[in-house]
């Protein structure tokens, strides 16, 4: 039993020093003898409480003399426990950047000048800003569990090496045709079509179920996302639920859209007539590959690659793009063509307008001119 200056009991493992602060002791379960201070004895009382209370319930996550790595497991198994493997996946790819410089290092010997120079080693301002939105997060969760007193990573400087934004890359009119013509008789030229017609991302087309279409109504339900990725080692696909309940929605068909989906039910049909066997779990997907199999991005990237270079053989000036600039097109058609912004929003399963008119609404050059026409017009 501890003992205060003037000889009170103060109560098991706790004593006064000769400073007058009182100071507590007891080992916690991770084996370490845990201290804890403050200026008076009922302070010191309900401080002990509640940590050994935070001890016996497992609230307290860690060790107090931690490194970032084993802080960086303990957030992404804790803290992070309930995102999808994709994300976690996502996040260990920012965290690798840094992990050599950083990842050895105590929490609380971390120090603006060491993360800053381990962010400055990295390739690209884009490269350096992910990392830091990572390592900002994990010190959050750190100075949140009075780990760390202070989140000095906030203060981390991005931008070293200024690159350029590009412009995102918009298909005009002529070019969308011109990518329609030469996709045509591809093997995903369905699935380019549909995203050209509904905005869809890909994981979402390569989610999509037959249950999901409904050609009579005229409309599909966009209710999964399809992900692609490494878990323990191996590659493996699974089935999630779009990432926030606004990417829910159901998305009317134009023709275009259904002929689309009424040709890909015959290719469909054509694959298992050949005796290809889906693999298990996802037998009734819309769009899979040769084989009967989930598709993915790689693939529908690796057949817009061979389609975009036999239109370069013929147009030098045609620029490359992704499968993802086919949702930037259909957002910008959307817009040429007279859908309201909200309308807009909500195809695109965005949660929010700003997100919709700043990163997916673009004016073509074809646009610009025929808008400057109306002024003549006017005018006249």
């Amino acid at each position: 039993m501890g003992k205060s200056l003037n000889g009170k009991e103060l109560g098991k493992g706790i004593l006064q020093r000769k400073d007058g602060m009182y100071l507590a002791r007891f080992t916690n379960r991770f084996g370490k003898r845990q201290v804890i201070y403050a200026k008076t004895q009922s302070e010191i009382s309900k401080k002990l409480r509640e940590e050994q209370y935070h001890d016996e319930k497992q609230i307290n996550v860690t060790r107090k003399d931690m490194t970032l790595d084993e802080w960086y497991d303990v957030w992404l198994s804790t803290c992070k426990m309930n995102c999808r493997n994709s994300t976690k996946e996502t996040y260990a790819t920012h965290y690798k950047r840094i992990k050599d410089e950083l990842g050895w290092r105590k929490l609380t010997k971390l120090n603006l000048i060491t993360m800053q120079e381990a962010i400055n080693k990295l390739n690209s301002d884009n490269e350096r800003n992910n990392s830091k939105k990572i390592l900002v997060d994990i010190l959050n969760k750190a100075l949140d569990s009075d780990l760390i007193v202070k989140n000095v990573a906030k203060q981390i400087n991005t931008v070293i090496t200024k690159e350029e934004k590009n412009e995102k890359r918009v298909l005009t009119r002529e070019e969308t045709e011109t990518f329609l013509s030469m996709a045509e008789g591809r093997f995903y030229y369905n699935l380019f079509e549909l995203a050209l017609e509904t905005g869809m991302r890909i994981g979402e087309l390569c989610a999509l179920q037959w249950s999901d279409v409904d050609l009579k109504g005229k409309a599909l339900s966009v209710q999964h996302t399809l992900c692609y990725f490494c878990k323990d080692g191996k590659y493996v696909f699974e089935m999630h639920d779009t990432k926030t309940n606004n990417g829910k929605r159901v998305i009317p068909l134009t023709v275009r859209a259904i002929f689309a989906l009424k040709r890909q039910m015959v290719q469909k049909q054509e694959i298992m007539l050949a005796g290809k066997e889906p693999l298990s779990g996802y037998e009734n997907l819309v769009f899979v590959t040769k084989n009967n199999q989930p598709t993915q991005l790689f693939l529908v990237k690796e057949c817009l690659g061979v389609i975009i270079k036999n239109i370069q053989k013929e147009n030098a000036n045609f620029k490359h793009f992704t499968p993802h600039t086919l949702r930037h097109t259909f957002a910008t058609r959307a817009i040429e063509n007279g859908v309201q912004p909200k309308t807009l929003q909500r195809i695109l399963g965005h949660g929010t307008l700003k997100m919709t008119m700043d990163l997916y609404c673009h004016v073509t050059e074809d646009t610009l001119f025929a808008e400057m026409k109306k002024m003549e017009q006017k005018e006249a």
